[in-house]
């Protein structure tokens, strides 16, 4: 069973079983767009990115540019008294470890800057690897270890406590949005976008049959 279909992208026939009932059949020609699903219990199979490998190229791309932004440029700056004081994604770290909170500091400096930043990096290696059939090594590496990096890439949460100190804060200090806090809420929405047209399955794949194809040679 299939989807609304574009152009041709996947020609199928391959053995596969199903991860919800085990049910072993054989994956249908696919175009872009389309889902196969499990002809017993309709789980999904794979899927076809609409826009093929081109759009969460330029997804994570764009999320890329975003994610130096947010790290380059001032997030904030806070008037207290008189006194000015900006601050980066990587100073709040900082400064939660100078307070003695050194655990909350490194959640903050893995989720909000080293996870993303492998996230976006190890996504784009092995989309342009497939894409281009280049043949990189450790690219099986990297797709393998992309599902476990997933989960602990916080964007969102951080976002979340920076809004809460805003209230907080509001009483006591004039706080002026910097350029990075837009270039991150920007990346927020550029991730959520990347991953939904990132299709592990069908990634592993495309990178089974270019390595076969590259052995045939």
């Amino acid at each position: 069973m299939a989807d609304s279909a574009q152009a041709g992208d996947y020609a199928g026939g391959e053995p596969v079983a199903c991860h919800e009932c085990d049910a072993l059949q054989r994956l249908p020609r696919l175009w872009r767009g389309q889902t196969a699903r499990c002809r017993i219990c309709h789980a999904k199979l794979l899927r076809v990115p609409r826009g093929g490998l081109d759009r969460p190229i330029a997804f994570f791309s764009a999320a890329l540019i975003l994610l130096l932004v947010a790290n380059s440029l001032p997030f904030m700056t806070l008037d207290i008294q008189g006194r000015r004081a900006v601050t980066t994604i990587f100073g709040a770290s900082q400064a939660l470890y100078e307070a003695g909170m050194g655990g909350l500091a490194l959640a903050v400096f893995l989720t909000s800057i080293v996870v993303p930043a492998l996230l976006i990096l190890s996504s784009l290696y092995v989309l342009i690897d497939i894409r281009f059939a280049l043949s990189l090594p450790g690219v099986r590496l990297a797709l393998s270890w992309i599902s476990h990096l997933q989960p602990w890439g916080m964007l969102d949460v951080f976002l979340l406590g920076v809004l809460v100190a805003f209230v907080k804060l509001g009483d006591m200090a004039r706080m002026h949005v910097g350029v990075a806090l837009i270039a991150y809420a920007g990346l927020i929405v550029m991730s959520a976008a990347a991953s939904a047209s990132f299709e592990p399955g069908y990634l592993w794949r495309r990178l089974a049959r270019q390595r076969r194809a590259a052995r045939a040679r």
